[in-house]
């Protein structure tokens, strides 16, 4: 099991293309969908209707790589920081049952309303 306790995933925007999607696909349950992917350096994080996937890249050569499924289910307590002035970024912190928080930092023209919205519906269901 991966150590997520503070874990943090950096500068994360919005996916240019469809490779990140096209990688989780096979982990996707019958019905499930990609609604947000987010690439950043090496790492990614999709969001989907049901849950958080982190895809975390390792070796010099990228080619193996981890997969974190964290189910909006597990998710106890969230917080949203928005932009500001002098900082572009926004972040979201997502603290998991049993698995402790994660942060993912947003690159500016982030949809974080969206995805705060995602996750309200799902924590408040």
């Amino acid at each position: 099991m991966t150590d997520l306790e503070n874990m943090l995933f950096l500068k994360l925007r919005p996916a240019a293309d469809h490779r990140l999607a096209d990688l989780v696909a096979p982990l996707l349950a019958e019905g499930e969908t990609v609604l947000q992917p987010y690439q950043g350096l090496r790492d990614g994080v999709v969001f989907t209707d049901r849950r958080v996937i982190a895809v975390n890249t390792q070796g010099f050569t990228g080619k193996k790589k981890t997969f974190v499924s964290l189910p909006y289910s597990r998710i106890q307590a969230y917080s949203v920081e928005s932009a500001g002035m002098m900082d572009l970024d926004s972040e979201m912190q997502l603290w998991f049952a049993g698995l402790g928080a994660v942060t993912f930092q947003m690159a500016a023209g982030s949809d974080l309303a969206s995805l705060a919205r995602l996750i309200g519906e799902s924590v408040l269901a």
